[in-house]
């Protein structure tokens, strides 16, 4: 069995002489958070279509649950769920009429599903409310409950938390979090909102005017963001010793070049300094270097950050 629920080879998506999607190789890990990220039109919400059934790609192909064509790949899609450019609620039903409704629609046989779902997701207390008197983070939650029902292993969700407020922010992620780490859902969730995302995913791709332009996991991640000192000396040796005993740190790294990485004191560059200077060292370079991650993607989709 492939440890993959997703891959795609090549996906293309092409709209006269507008490529939505060039050649995109992306892979999902069972059992993983995939934090889909990009700005407005940068072609997830297309991809997401194209995974679904919902339009075809113009050339490429999808691998889901190691079925890529035919009736195996139409029964893979079966183990989906998803919420896609928000969801479908009728406004004048309540929460439980929603669900059985969307039972009915979807062909899943058994009224229990309704009633299990409404507790996974926190609202079978709202009995007779109206789906049009919820907060719109009560909505994100049924439109989840109507993605969850079939019991689907993979969740694709678009845009999940924008629009929420804090409270709303916070609830969706801790669900998110239930279905993944209790319930074994694998999860795409596609964003341009990464200060949440990095709270919650596992994996990451960055997608840029329809090029995927990086994966990677949530540790290499964090490793590329860290910050450091960057230190400059006329003699790294003895400066490195000066670190290693006077400062007693051994978190640091001298690079090829003579340079030195000091991965502490990033807020407090001075008193590193005033002890290298005591020393009879010569400072050439001393600065705090590294990023934050939404620092990160925008640079690395060539835009700019304002904190």
């Amino acid at each position: 069995m492939s440890d993959y629920v997703l891959k795609t080879s090549n996906l293309t998506k092409q709209f006269k002489k507008q490529v939505a999607l060039n050649k995109v190789n992306l892979s999902i890990k069972k059992g993983s958070i995939y934090g889909f990220i990009g700005q407005n039109g940068a072609g997830k919400s297309t991809f997401i279509r194209i995974i679904t059934g919902l339009a075809g790609p113009t050339s490429g192909s999808i691998e889901l649950f190691g079925h890529s064509f035919g009736q195996g790949l139409i029964k893979a899609r079966k183990r989906i769920g998803t919420i896609i450019e928000g969801p479908a609620l009728y406004p004048h039903m309540t929460a439980a009429e929603n669900l059985e409704a969307h039972r009915l629609l979807k062909g899943i046989p058994g009224k229990e599903c309704v009633e299990r779902t409404l507790t996974i997701v926190g609202l079978r207390d709202t009995r007779k409310k109206k789906a049009k008197n919820f907060s719109l983070g009560m909505k994100q939650r049924l439109g989840i409950a109507i993605a969850l029902l079939g019991d689907p292993e993979f969740l694709i969700l678009d845009e999940p938390i924008n629009g929420l407020d804090p409270m709303g922010v916070v609830e969706i992620r801790e669900l998110l979090k239930k279905l993944n780490q209790e319930y074994g859902k694998t999860i795409l969730i596609s964003s341009h909102l990464l200060s949440e995302l990095h709270l919650l995913a596992t994996h990451y791709g960055i997608i840029h005017k329809g090029n995927l332009l990086e994966q990677l996991t949530v540790d290499e991640l964090n490793a590329k963001c860290q910050q450091f000192l960057h230190i400059k000396v006329n003699n790294p040796e003895k400066a490195a010793t000066i670190i290693e005993t006077t400062l007693s740190m051994s978190d640091f790294e001298v690079m090829p070049d003579g340079s030195i990485r000091l991965f502490d004191y990033v807020d407090t560059p001075g008193k590193v300094s005033s002890i290298l200077v005591n020393e009879g060292l010569v400072i050439e370079q001393l600065m705090p270097i590294g990023q934050d991650l939404e620092s990160y993607f925008m640079n690395r989709i060539g835009g700019t950050h304002r904190g």
